[in-house]
C-alpha cells in the first residue's frame, strides 16, 4: 500500500472520529506528506527517506521566512501515527514504524507578540465599527477570558450564566470540561450577545452564521474579515491566538502587582484548559 493509499483511508477512517479542529489540521497535513512522500509503499519508507523529508520541509520558504519547526513535528506526527494504525489495525505486515528511528525538529521558540496599547485601542476600534458586531464581541471575550477561538465561536446560550458569571464548557481541546469566570467587561459583552436583536428564535448558538443550503445554521465564522483588518491595520503578525496568551499574561501581571501569584497557578488552568499555562505566558511589559 502508497502512503497516499494509507493516508486516504486514514483520513477517511480515522480522522472523523477527532475534533473539526483536528481533522482540518490532519487533512492539511497528509496533503504535504504526500505531495512528497505519496508515492512510496509504506514497506519501503526508510528513515533516511523520511528524515531527508524533514530536512526538505524544514528548509522551505513561507510567508514568515521557512516552514516552523512546529510544523515539520505535526506532520511527522502524523505520518507515525499513520503507521502505529497500520501495524496494530490494519494487518499489512509492517514490523515496525521507521518515524521513531528519525530525530525530531525542536519545539522552537515560543511567540512572545504583546498587543501594544495603541494596537489594542485600534483593532478593537476596528472590529467594532464592521457591520456585524459579533466580530468584535468575539475578539473582546477572546481577550477577557483566554478561550479558544473555537470554544467561543461553538457557544451555545444555556453554557452562558451571567447570574453567576459563568461560562460552561463541555467539549474543550483537552477533552476536559472547565468553567470560565465572567469579568466586568466580559459578562457585559455576552449580555449584549446574548441580547443580539438579530437572533432566529430557534438559534442557540451565542455567536451564529447565515444558514447553509440545507438551511442549518452553523457558527459565525470570522477568519477572512479578520485577515482583512490586520492586514490593513498593519498588524500582519498577529494571531486570533495572540488574544489568548494576551489574556494569560494579563492575568499573571495582575496577580504579580497584587502580590496574589501563587493564585495563578491554580487559576490559570482552571480558567484558560491549559496543563501547563506558563507556556501561554509572555514577557512581561517594562
Amino acid at each position: 500500500m502508497t502512503l497516499e493509499a494509507a493516508l486516504t483511508r486514514y483520513l477517511s477512517d480515522i480522522t472523523p472520529t477527532k475534533k473539526p479542529t483536528t481533522q482540518r489540521g490532519e487533512i492539511s497535513k497528509a496533503k504535504k506528506l504526500i505531495e512528497h512522500l505519496g508515492k512510496y509503499s509504506l514497506a519501503a519508507l526508510s528513515a533516511e527517506i523520511i528524515a531527508d523529508y524533514r530536512d526538505k520541509r524544514l528548509n522551505e520558504p513561507s510567508r514568515n521566512g521557512n516552514i516552523s519547526n512546529n510544523t515539520v513535528r505535526l506532520e511527522l506526527a502524523l505520518l507515525s501515527n499513520l503507521y502505529t494504525v497500520a501495524i496494530q489495525e490494519w494487518g499489512l505486515g509492517l514490523t515496525f514504524n521507521p518515524v521513531l528511528n528519525i530525530r525530531k525538529p525542536s519545539p522552537g521558540d515560543g511567540r512572545d507578540r504583546r498587543l501594544s496599547p495603541d494596537e489594542e485601542r485600534r483593532l478593537l476600534a476596528a472590529v467594532n465599527a464592521y457591520s456585524n458586531p459579533m466580530l468584535g464581541w468575539i475578539v473582546r471575550i477572546a481577550l477577557e477570558t483566554g478561550m479558544r477561538s473555537s470554544e467561543i465561536s461553538s457557544l451555545r446560550r444555556p453554557q452562558v450564566d451571567l447570574v453567576k458569571r459563568v461560562i460552561r464548557l463541555s467539549d474543550t481541546k483537552n477533552d476536559t470540561s472547565r468553567t470560565v469566570p465572567l469579568s466586568r467587561h466580559a459578562k457585559e459583552t455576552f449580555q449584549a450577545a446574548m441580547n443580539n436583536p438579530v437572533r432566529p428564535i430557534d438559534c442557540d448558538l451565542v455567536f451564529f452564521g447565515e444558514p447553509g443550503k440545507d438551511g442549518k445554521r452553523r457558527p459565525y465564522t470570522f477568519t477572512k474579515i479578520w485577515g482583512q483588518l490586520k492586514k490593513k491595520l498593519g498588524l500582519p503578525d498577529f494571531r486570533f491566538h495572540d488574544l489568548r496568551h494576551e489574556a494569560v499574561s494579563r492575568l499573571v501581571e495582575v496577580d504579580c502587582q497584587t502580590k496574589r501569584y501563587p493564585q495563578s497557578a491554580w487559576t490559570c488552568p482552571y480558567q484558560t484548559g491549559h496543563q501547563f499555562p506558563v507556556k501561554l505566558m509572555l514577557p512581561l511589559s517594562a
